[in-house]
Parts: structure tokens; sequence; C-alpha cells
């Protein structure tokens, strides 16, 4: 059937009364039937049509919202699809960006702040690890820190320039500082 595309239920039945439907009541009107009848005959025709296109109109207005509401509903699923796949690709991200900066994302322990300080190595051991170069592990002991605290970890030939009360400045040795 063909698409309406006016609302049947709008529409008003003519008066089949009038000199303009004259012609069709002559068409109807014989021995048994007069012209008030064929005037009844035809707006019952008329009914009956207007109620066909009536039913005709309702199944399409029905047909239309379901259509819609499939394409609403495809819709909602695509854009549900797009924010998962948004959101997949900023776990993947985090993930990566996480695994690049593993240092950045590490916890940081719930630890008072130490109120010893802390013992470091001498200079000369920590120049030596730095270099790469053998170290005796003797300097990583309790004996060893200890005796790094007593003795003075300054060499004795080393100068530091230091600003002298006049002002100016000068080469002093490091250990008499």
């Amino acid at each position: 059937m063909p698409r309406l595309s006016s609302d049947p239920n709008l529409s008003i039945c003519p008066d089949y009364a009038e000199a303009v439907y004259a012609d069709a009541r002559l068409q109807l009107t014989n021995q048994n039937i007069d012209e008030a009848q064929a005037i009844i005959i035809l707006r019952n025709i008329w009914l009956t049509g207007n109620n066909t296109d009536k039913a005709q109109w309702q199944n399409q207005v029905e047909e239309d919202a379901e259509r819609c509401q499939h394409l609403e509903h495809l819709h909602e699923e695509e854009q549900e699809r797009q924010d998962q796949d948004h959101i997949d690709e900023e776990e993947a991200a985090r993930k990566e960006d996480r695994k690049k900066n593993k240092f950045k994302y590490t916890s940081i322990p719930g630890l008072d702040v130490p109120m010893k300080p802390v013992i470091i190595p001498s200079t000369y051991a920590i120049r030596k690890l730095d270099k790469g170069d053998y170290i005796e592990l003797w300097y990583f002991t309790n004996t060893g820190l200890d005796d790094t605290k007593l003795k003075s970890s300054v060499d004795e030939d080393a100068m530091v320039m230091a600003t002298l009360a006049g002002g100016d400045t000068a080469w002093v040795s490091a250990a008499s500082t």
C-alpha cells in the first residue's frame, strides 16, 4: 500500500446533499433507492474508506515509532561501544605510561621521618663505586661506617675557596674549615 501523507482522522465527510455530488447521487438512485438513501450510501462508502485509511495511518505511525526506537537503540549501542573504546584506549595509554615511568607511579610508603641521621659511606668508597672500581666490602660494614664517622673524610691536601673577613676570597685547607 502507498504511504499516506496526511492524517485521515482530520478528514471531514463531505456533504453529499450538495449540488456538486448530484451526479454521484443520480448513479445510485433507482425505483428502490431514493436520493436520501443515496446520500447515506455515499456517506457509508466514504466512512468505510476513511476507516481503512485510519487503520493504515495507525499502522504507519506505529511502524515509524518502532523504526525510530530501533534507530535510537542502534545509536545508543554505537555510543556505548565508542565510549567503551575510548575508555579502553585511555586505560591502555595509562598502562603504557605506568610501564614507561615506573618510578613516577611507585607508591610512597607511609613511614615517619627518620630521627637518626643517615650514615653514608666514605667519599673514597662512593667515588670508587661511581667509577665502577672494585671496593672492599669492609667500607659498608658497621665497622667501616663507624670509622667513616670518627675519621675526617676530607683529604689533608684538599683546598676550598673561602671568603675572608675583609671580603677577599682565598684558597684555604679543607681540613681547617
